[in-house]
Order: structure tokens, then C-alpha cells, then sequence
């Protein structure tokens, strides 16, 4: 019998792998999410904490979290990964599950990380297709809000919206439906496999500039939605 953990981002992705193994009958055991622990939000994502429990509550799975630092290098989250990844291996899980839709180099690198402590990954939804993904996601029911998105691909306006089937379409052409690319992310805040929907509203939105990787100078505009829970 396996003990598996999810590694959790809180948006659609995770979401939709999540219900392929409860449709596999494959129990999750923990959902894992990295949190920048200088804002006590979802990394890259922004999520709040509190909703992030909330969300766990609410489709009944424990919550574990990696804390990395406001901008860590690879070497420290390499570090801090693996730290955990003994913890999870002595604590006997030993296998995992990942949102990855398509980016190869990705996939070799959780792969490459796990191999030496025998931690089998499943990747649900590899290589399936971006469109019939968010379509399928939809017409199971469930729903999830735009809460970042890279500004360099979206205009700030879709911070905050809903993801529907109009606004996929709505999407650049260069823009993956899924956001595989990180375009965008989302927060899943009702559906299937929740036992109520999470109660919030759009807070404050900001935007970020990030170094760009690809170029010394130039730097990287995100937009973040603040996800505020009603009480």
C-alpha cells in the first residue's frame, strides 16, 4: 500500500490531477505546498495561508508546508526541498504527485530529485491536451479565480476573474489555456470533491517586477489579486 503526498499549488492544475486519482481510487495521504515564508503566501501563486487551509479543509486533506525565504536561491530551495523530502521518505511516503501538464526539463528536474530517496512521482495529466484540460476542468463543476498573472503575456484586467469558458477564449493566442507556461495562476475555490465552497473576496492587487531570467536588464511585471476570506 502506497502513502502518497500532493504537491499542492491550490490552483486549477492541482485540482484537476487530484480528481483523476480519486477517479483512480488513489488515496492522497497530504498535500504539500511551498510558501514564501516572507509573506506567509503560496509561492508564485500569493495565496493567502488562511485560505490555503481553509481550501484543505474544505476537501478534507492534511496540509504540510515548505517555508523558503523571500527570494531563494536554487541552492537553498534545492536544500530546503530535500530537507523535507527525508522527512516525508522517513515518515513512509513513498510516492508523490505533481500538476505538470507538459515542460520536459521540469519533469527531469522533480524526477532527479526524488531517484535517490525512492519516491515514485505521478504526473495525471502529462502531456493532455491544454484546451480539452480547462474545458473538462469546467464542466465538472468546478471553479477557480485568476489570483497572478505574468503581465508580460495578460493584461492586469484578468486579475481576479473567474475562469470560464468565455474567458479562455478571451486569451492572447500565445497564451496556453492551462497557463502552463506561467502565464498565469489560479486559486480552485469550489467543485466535486469540496464539502462547501471557500467563502472570499478580490482584495488589493499589486504588481511585482522580478529579475528576467533570460536577460540581465530587462525584468518581469506579475500582477498578484489578494484572496481575502469571508468570515
Amino acid at each position: 500500500m502506497h502513502k502518497t503526498y500532493f504537491n499542492w499549488s491550490s490552483g486549477k492544475d492541482s485540482m484537476l490531477a487530484l480528481h483523476y486519482l480519486k477517479e483512480q481510487n488513489i488515496t492522497i495521504d497530504l498535500l504539500l505546498t511551498t510558501v514564501n515564508g516572507h509573506y506567509n503566501r503560496v509561492s508564485m501563486h500569493g495565496l493567502p495561508i488562511n485560505v490555503l487551509e481553509a481550501q484543505a479543509s474544505a476537501i478534507e486533506l492534511p496540509l504540510d508546508l515548505l517555508v523558503v525565504p523571500e527570494n531563494p536561491s536554487m541552492e537553498d530551495y534545492n536544500e530546503l526541498m530535500n530537507n523535507k523530502l527525508h522527512q516525508l521518505k522517513s515518515a513512509g511516503y513513498d510516492q508523490t504527485v505533481f500538476g505538470d501538464i507538459f515542460l520536459e526539463d521540469l519533469k527531469q528536474y522533480r524526477e532527479q530529485m526524488l531517484k535517490p530517496l525512492e519516491i515514485a512521482p505521478l504526473f495525471p495529466l502529462w502531456l493532455k491536451d491544454t484546451k480539452a484540460l480547462i474545458k473538462e476542468f469546467l464542466e465538472l463543476g468546478y471553479k477557480a479565480v485568476i489570483v497572478c498573472a505574468n503581465l508580460n503575456n495578460l493584461d492586469e484586467s484578468f486579475l481576479g476573474q473567474t475562469i470560464t469558458h468565455e474567458l479562455i477564449n478571451q486569451l492572447p493566442s500565445d497564451v496556453d489555456p492551462c497557463g502552463e507556461n506561467g502565464e498565469f495562476h489560479t486559486f480552485c475555490y469550489d467543485g466535486p470533491l469540496f464539502n462547501e465552497p471557500i467563502p472570499f473576496s478580490i482584495g488589493e492587487k499589486v504588481i511585482r517586477e522580478y529579475p528576467n531570467p533570460s536577460s540581465k536588464e530587462a525584468t518581469i511585471s506579475f500582477g498578484f489579486c489578494d484572496i481575502v476570506l469571508n468570515n
